[in-house]
């Protein structure tokens, strides 16, 4: 890893820089390909699903025997894990719902907002090296809480024409009402335009590579909403003398071990602790199955000393990190003064892990940066917010002579007009 020992203030905007990406030929692929989806619908998603998946497939849709053969593959184990995360998570989302706000803002003017579902979602859930059956629960609970009439779910095939059966065994036990073997951009597409067999949904949620990411912002141009612009996932952690080097260097190569473009950093006011954190990564990481991946994503990390912390978080809250680990003597003074960040997880036990499966959290997170800007999904990125307003005799006589004068100086009179007839026959 990158060590950077007391950077000036003038270097951390290079210092702070994600890994580049080619943005530009992305784009032209994502085009092409959207452009033919557009065209063609399932012709075009079945004909790259050949050519990016390596498998021809006649049918879309998840069978009933594949839903019945997953249930059977997913062994006792791993369902009571999937069910204790599930209850954690519509705990803590359920717990997310708000009371209708009332406000009567003068006599006779009566102004409430009300919440409604999405009533159509798609959620692209990756599979390849990694199947994130975890990011199937993270979104389809909200939204079945929230009350989404429609949930789509599309995850890349294998080469056997084949969803992993943790993915279809999650979906059916978190209310999504339609599965398709679709990835990539050709999902994202499908999602945007609809096609024979993909209906078209009002917003798209997911994570996904770069790919996947520019085919979500494409989408937004057609009028598709989306749950946030997301890249590769990203972890910094701030430690002190305090911290267990050994459960920092996991917490990092936790994150390494999504994929070669991912970028972990350590934040430490201990040059020793840094030196340390140093060598358990080197140790740990001889162990990774997904070594290989973890090497190339430590490439883009870094670990930088800082001499106090008031300058470490001010550092911090520059980067914005998607996760955000806390390991010091003095927690409360970092949790109290992060500005920017996706998700904070506090004290030697908390690992990053949690919030990506169990504990309750949500993982969909901001990442590049987005959290100077951007929530993680929740329960309200599922509904939508309507204001609604009633007005009485004696409310349009309390406020329509100011409607009418701000009318009149902006120069738009059928506006003062449509408040002036009001006025005129209560008279």
């Amino acid at each position: 890893m990158n060590k950077i020992i007391n950077p000036i203030k003038s270097e951390w905007l290079t210092l702070l820089q994600r890994p580049a990406q080619t943005i530009e030929a992305i784009e032209i692929t994502v085009t092409s390909i959207f452009d033919d989806v557009k065209r063609n619908g399932d012709d075009g998603i079945k004909r790259y699903t050949s050519i990016f998946d390596g498998v021809e497939l006649d049918e879309l849709y998840v069978s009933d025997k594949e839903f019945l053969a997953a249930e059977k593959e997913i062994s006792s184990e791993l369902k009571d894990a999937i069910a204790l995360a599930k209850y954690n998570i519509e705990k803590f989302h359920s717990a997310q719902k708000t009371r209708k706000v009332v406000v009567e803002t003068a006599e006779g003017v009566a102004c409430w907002q009300e919440k409604r579902p999405i009533q159509k979602v798609g959620l692209y859930i990756p599979g390849g090296t990694a199947p994130l059956f975890s990011s199937v629960l993270m979104l389809a609970i909200p939204a079945q809480i929230a009350g989404c009439e429609e949930i789509i779910l599309t995850s890349p095939p294998n080469k056997k024409g084949e969803i992993n059966p943790a993915i279809i065994y999650t979906a059916q036990l978190c209310g999504v009402t339609k599965i398709l073997k679709v990835g990539g951009i050709q999902a994202i597409a499908g999602f945007t335009f609809g096609t024979e067999s993909i209906p078209k949904v009002y917003k798209i949620f997911g994570p996904g590579n770069q790919y996947v990411t520019a085919a979500k912002q494409l989408a937004t141009k057609y009028g598709v909403a989306i749950d946030m612009p997301a890249g590769p996932s990203e972890l910094l952690v701030v430690a002190d003398e305090t911290a267990n080097a050994s459960f920092v260097a996991s917490d990092l190569l936790s994150q390494a071990e999504h994929g070669a473009d991912s970028q972990v950093i350590l934040v430490s006011t201990s040059l020793a602790k840094l030196e340390e954190v140093e060598k358990e990564i080197e140790k740990q990481l001889q162990n990774l199955s997904r070594k290989k991946i973890a090497v190339q994503a430590i490439e883009n990390s870094k670990l930088i000393y800082i001499e106090s912390k008031e300058i470490a978080l001010e550092l911090i809250n520059e980067y914005g990190p998607e996760h955000f680990i806390i390991c010091t003597s003095d927690n409360d003074f970092y949790m109290t003064g992060v500005q920017n960040a996706g998700s904070v997880f506090i004290g030697n036990y908390t690992p990053e892990s949690a919030g990506d499966y169990a504990s309750g959290t949500n993982h969909t997170l901001p990442t590049n940066g987005y959290s100077k800007a951007y929530s993680g999904v929740n329960l309200d990125s599922f509904l939508k917010a309507i204001s609604f307003q009633k007005i009485s005799e004696k409310g349009i006589q309390n406020i329509g002579s100011a409607i009418e004068i701000m009318a009149e100086a902006e120069g738009l009179d059928a506006h003062k007009n449509a408040v002036t007839l009001r006025l005129n026959s209560l008279k």
